[in-house]
């Protein structure tokens, strides 16, 4: 098992926003955490990601989160959000560059552990389609080029797990498509897993290996989408008829 999550609870004062939450994650998957706004689905990323004090237990490979220093889970770990607000000129090599930093032997260190900095920049600029960009200053970029800089950020930064909040959420549906093709070719080399946070149920359901589906603070259902997508979970978790809406709006097309 890559991720074991169990009994999982965070508090913002008085209010608890996760409560007991459980779930696991192995090599190859690709897990979706869906439900509505303020389930606790950003909460559970961030504390993966070791940014928030919770209490239970959050394994990577068997070892607690807690146990390791930030610069050992960034290598382990990787977090793409879905916006990033520059106001700097650095150019998108600089800025994919930064994804060694965790890997880097001192300040200014150009070898990691055996893999070049640079073999790993230029890995990634490939995979995302940067590279004829890596001169381009990020603040000339489109939302959907900015978005792939800082995708090519995280895969230069080689983790095992990758952790996305709704990296696509405000991305037209060319850029959608490119982000998750490629998060998907990336899951295919061994070792390698995912988790993404989405309120795109069609999303969820096209690229998921498997379905997280939380309300108010804890897991309601956990499986394949067909197990998980039920018009009965759908209308317990949102209150309305979401398989009957999707439907509706799918015919549309015909």
């Amino acid at each position: 098992m890559m991720l074991e999550v169990r009994d999982l609870g965070v508090r913002y004062g008085t209010k608890k926003i996760l409560n007991g939450l459980g779930f696991s994650v192995k090599e190859g998957q690709w897990l979706m955490i869906a439900g509505p706004n303020g389930a606790g689905k950003s909460t559970a990323i961030n504390a993966i990601a070791g940014g928030i004090d919770y209490t239970g237990s959050i394994r990577f490979e068997g070892e607690e989160i807690r146990r390791k220093k930030p610069a050992q889970l960034a290598r382990c770990i990787g977090v793409l959000t879905q916006s990033h607000p520059v106001s700097y000129s650095f150019s998108v090599e600089e800025v994919v560059t930064l994804g060694r930093y965790s890997h880097s032997a001192g300040f200014l260190s150009r070898r990691v552990e055996g893999k070049d900095t640079a073999e790993a920049v230029n890995a990634a600029l490939e995979l995302t389609g940067m590279t004829k960009r890596r001169g381009q200053s990020v603040l000339t970029l489109s939302g959907g080029e900015l978005q792939r800089t800082f995708l090519a950020q995280v895969l230069a930064q080689d983790p095992r797990l990758l952790l996305l909040d709704e990296p696509a959420n405000h991305l037209d549906p060319v850029y959608q498509k490119q982000i998750f093709d490629l998060i998907r070719d990336w899951l295919k080399t061994p070792g390698r897993a995912v988790i993404s946070v989405i309120h795109d149920l069609s999303l969820a359901r096209a690229y998921g290996t498997e379905i997280l589906l939380m309300n108010h603070g804890t897991a309601l259902a956990c499986g394949t989408a067909d197990e998980v997508l039920t018009p009965a979970l759908l209308k317990e978790v949102y209150q309305m008829d979401v398989y009957g809406w999707m439907r509706e709006l799918l015919s549309q097309w015909n």
